[in-house]
């Protein structure tokens, strides 16, 4: 499992974006030893982990005790609970086989799960770090520190991403383009201040899908708001924010962070259910765009086509000619994004045959693991009836193409559940509208789509893309046809 999968996970079981700093200040210390840094951290530790989606032990404070430091730092990195990820704020960059020895110490001496990376040597400094995709790397991209402006935020004059210029860009742009670039395994995130709300936008802006670990909020006077405004994704995720002093010197650390978990997903909510009603949950542009790449594509047409059902259709839909539109298939793998964020499970289950190139594309781009049910079992060899790696109890989400009345769907949940696994929801691209939303919620399954086929009809009518009589009888055909298909 990728780092940020696991850490993804964390946010959304235990509904939570706060990330609780262990920074023993001496200040805050009965003495300056190893007994009281340790017994600070513990207690904070066990105080807050019920709310906490990860600890940030900072590792100057324990480096400035000497070798007890570091036995103590390696001490409460093991006894943080196993589901909650540590990351070492330990801002390491340099290259070769020094950089190498700093990944050693990271993961393996200390055990941490993620480091805070200097990417100013390039990513000589960063590769190290990146290989094994269950431990990450969050990125200094924008600091809240003041001299910051110095170097960060220097105009570079232009840069060039692969086919693409950006004149007139910054340093700190560029840090978050290379961060994407960089992001191969779903192990790289990026360090933006939260007092720095022009830069968080800037960054989002950027890198829709990374992971921003948000410093600032608390004792260095971010705002909240303007911070989740910024910084978080579409979904209400992608954003961690680290506090320290405001808990660790409160009178009752516990409630201080419930206050401010409470706080964050009071913001938050506030948040989501303004932009849903702002956009209806999704870009108009983005839509619009993709109704035009599946006509051009000839993915859907219009004509008469006999259905499975035997009915007449005046529209005919055909996702498996996506594996020949090679940047629509990336687009429509990009689409699932935003659903699948919203939901919690382990693994992808692709519909053969036209889901399997999309929930392919998809496992590449997100990290999430992929298996399938055979149509026909295999007669030899290990005769299984599912293909991939998978464990009983693990929670899969089963991908296809469209859904009309949802009678595949139910064929390859029984597989599945058969295997040990567990199913509760299903996401499409496209509902035909049909009848399988309500067949599957009257067995207990959710549906997701991407788009329906109204919203596709509306898109091509608005834009004039399609006669207006063959929209006049493709709607009258979802009319006539609901719930009979």
């Amino acid at each position: 499992m990728s780092f940020f999968t696991r850490l993804e996970r964390r946010a959304r079981e235990i509904d939570s974006l706060l990330c609780v700093g262990l920074d023993p200040h001496a200040s805050q210390l009965a003495t300056f030893s190893a007994a009281a840094m340790r017994d600070y951290c513990l207690q904070l530790i066990e105080a807050t982990w019920e709310v906490a989606v990860a600890f940030k032990p900072n590792a100057a404070f324990f480096e400035a005790l000497g070798p007890e430091g570091v036995s103590v730092l390696q001490q409460i990195i093991r006894d943080v609970p196993d589901d909650v990820p540590v990351i070492l704020d330990a801002k390491r960059g340099d290259i070769a086989s020094t950089a190498q020895a700093y990944a050693q110490a990271a993961y393996q001496a200390l055990g941490a799960d993620a480091v805070t990376i200097n990417p100013y040597l390039g990513y000589d400094s960063v590769a190290p770090f990146l290989g094994n995709p269950e431990r990450g790397v969050f990125v200094l991209c924008k600091t809240s520190n003041p001299s910051a402006v110095e170097l960060q935020e220097l105009a570079v004059g232009s840069f060039q991403a692969s086919a693409d210029s950006f004149p007139d860009i910054k340093l700190y742009q560029v840090i978050a383009k290379l961060a994407v670039k960089w992001n191969q395994n779903d192990n790289v995130g990026l360090v933006v201040g939260a007092t720095q709300p022009e830069a968080l936008t800037s960054v989002r802006e950027i890198a829709p899908d990374l992971w921003v670990l948000a410093p600032g909020i608390g004792a260095q006077g971010g705002d909240l708001d303007a911070c989740l405004r910024c910084g978080l994704r579409m979904d209400g995720f992608g954003l961690l924010i680290p506090v320290s002093r405001s808990i660790s010197r409160a009178k009752n650390p516990r409630k201080a962070a419930a206050n401010l978990r409470a706080a964050i997903n009071q913001t938050r909510d506030e948040i989501r259910s303004s932009r849903m009603d702002q956009s209806a949950n999704r870009p108009k542009n983005q839509l619009s765009r993709l109704a035009d790449q599946l006509l051009e594509s000839g993915c859907i047409k219009f004509g008469d086509f006999r259905l499975k059902s035997g009915f007449i259709s005046p529209i005919y839909i055909d996702l498996r000619r996506l594996v020949g539109h090679v940047d629509l298939l990336a687009q429509v793998a990009a689409a699932y994004l935003p659903v699948l964020r919203g939901l919690s499970f382990d693994r992808l289950g692709a519909l053969p045959y036209a889901a399997l190139p999309i929930a392919t594309a998809i496992s590449l781009m997100a990290g999430w693991p992929l298996i399938y049910p055979r149509k026909e079992t295999k007669g030899y060899g290990t005769k299984s009836e599912i293909e991939g790696v998978y464990q009983a109890g693990e929670r899969v989400v089963v991908i296809d193409d469209l859904a009309t009345t949802g009678k595949s769907k139910f064929e390859a949940i029984e597989k599945l559940t058969k295997a040990g696994l567990q199913v509760t929801d299903i996401v499409v691209l496209i509902d035909r509208q049909s009848g399988a939303v309500e067949a599957l919620a009257e067995a207990g399954y959710r549906m997701h789509s991407v788009v329906n086929l109204t919203q596709l009809l509306d898109q091509w009518e608005n834009a004039e893309r399609v006669p207006s009589n063959q929209i006049r009888q493709a709607r009258e055909f979802i009319q006539a046809t609901q719930h009979r298909i």
